[in-house]
């Protein structure tokens, strides 16, 4: 039975995705009929021109941002219509809001590279499973963003713009469409036992656990975690370590408030508890490609992505490689896994760590600063982790001094408005 119901599941998504790409089919907005002029279709992946539509959406960003508003609207049109997709999100929206506002950004971002798109929501799509989210439900979430276009901007967003924030919805859903189609063997989710729990501060835990069968990741990425403490609230966090022979992950935990999952996960999560993971998600990973040396910035938490890109160095660097880490923490005692990171600078003499302390000695209090006063990172390839503003200020210094985009890696952070695109 299960069989015939993955078969109905990957026949619905197959047809939905050449729905979705196709030339002439163009559902209306959910609160009015379609204008008789003007609507340009979807044309099919090879022909869509993601430049175009990008230079036309962030001429108009103003009209649309903050992104706040224009998705409080979307949710609103989508569960006034469709009430039975409340019981699908947790009772807070407040992390899902800033979780599709991110997407926005990155999409807008990375439409003219067509590849960084489509990677990004296959990976999504896959990811979403987990949700119980269905393929038609993705046409349901074009209608409501057409509404909430036309809601937030009083009418008055032209057709042109409108069309073009329909192509790239299109192009990620079709997207997302394919990831769940593909992944359809896979689990949408994994129990994992908690097997190890300790606290390093008072607003800090270090979790490591056991999943029911084998994840799948690569050393970077993360995943998303559920406790059964607050079901239906999913929260992102990066494995602390490359892929080991015993199959368990670690996890860095900080508490950011109360009643949260990290405030869970820190205060009432023990050993023996089990939580729910999804699928690895990002592509801040190496790569097969080591010809260049390394540079890592991290603060943080974001000391567990820089962990397991070290650790996946340690095993696959090619001779002569070297990398330079820079990690940034407010004070010495900050610094949760000491331990880890001496073990590391023993056993890989081509590393060179560089502390970098809000209250230590020395003229830089930022770890952007200590990068740019260190010396030329410009041939490296970087990866950088850790709290958003931080991540972005340092992503934006080093393409400043020539290291190309596509060289900078970092997942999607929260918060922050693309500096290219508000210039």
């Amino acid at each position: 039975m299960n069989d015939y119901h993955a078969l109905l599941a990957r026949r619905e998504a197959m047809r939905l995705r050449d729905q979705l790409l196709s030339p002439t089919a163009r559902p209306a907005p959910a609160a009015a009929p379609p204008r008789a002029s003007g609507r340009t279709a979807a044309p099919a992946p090879g022909a869509y021109d993601g430049a175009a539509d990008r230079e036309l959406i962030i001429r108009h960003l103003t009209e649309v941002t903050p992104f706040e508003q224009l998705i409080a609207h979307l949710y609103d049109a989508m569960f006034e219509r469709h009430p039975y997709l409340r019981k699908l999100f947790p009772e807070s929206m407040e992390f899902q809001r800033a979780h599709l506002g991110r997407a926005f950004w990155f999409l807008i971002e990375n439409l003219d590279r067509p590849d960084e798109v489509d990677s990004f929501c296959t990976r999504l799509g896959r990811d979403h499973r987990k949700l119980g989210v269905l393929p038609v439900h993705y046409q349901v979430f074009e209608a409501a963003l057409l509404e909430a276009l036309q809601r937030f901007t009083g009418g008055r967003l032209g057709d042109d713009v409108t069309d073009a924030w329909l192509r790239m919805i299109r192009r990620a859903t079709a997207g997302m469409v394919r990831g769940a189609e593909e992944a359809i063997a896979e689990p949408a989710y994994w129990s994992a036992a908690v097997t190890h729990h300790q606290r390093r501060r008072p607003d800090l835990a270090v979790l490591r656990v056991r999943p029911s069968g084998t994840y799948p990741y690569r050393a970077g990425q993360y995943a998303t975690l559920q406790t059964p403490l607050l079901p239906l609230t999913w929260r992102h966090y990066s494995m602390a370590g490359a892929p080991g022979p015993d199959g368990e992950l670690e996890f860095h935990v900080r508490r950011t408030g109360p009643d949260g999952v990290s405030d869970a996960l820190v205060n009432d999560t023990g050993v023996g508890d089990t939580l729910r993971l999804g699928p690895a998600q990002g592509t801040t990973v190496l790569g097969d490609d080591l010809g260049r040396d390394v540079l890592i910035v991290a603060g943080g938490t974001g000391w567990a992505t820089a962990k397991a890109l070290l650790e996946d160095l340690a095993a696959r660097r090619p001779p002569g490689r070297s990398a330079h880490l820079f990690l940034g923490a407010r004070t010495s005692g900050d610094l949760y896994d000491a331990q880890a990171l001496a073990r590391l600078e023993n056993r890989c003499p081509w590393l060179r760590v560089v502390p970098v302390l809000d209250d230590g000695p020395g003229e830089h209090r930022s770890v952007v600063e200590a990068v740019a006063a260190y010396g030329d990172f410009s041939g490296h390839t970087a990866f950088v982790s850790g709290p958003p503003a931080m991540v972005t200020a340092t992503a934006w210094h080093l393409t400043g001094i020539g290291v190309p985009a596509d060289r900078v890696h970092h997942d999607p952070v929260a918060d922050t408005t693309p500096h290219a695109l508000m210039r």
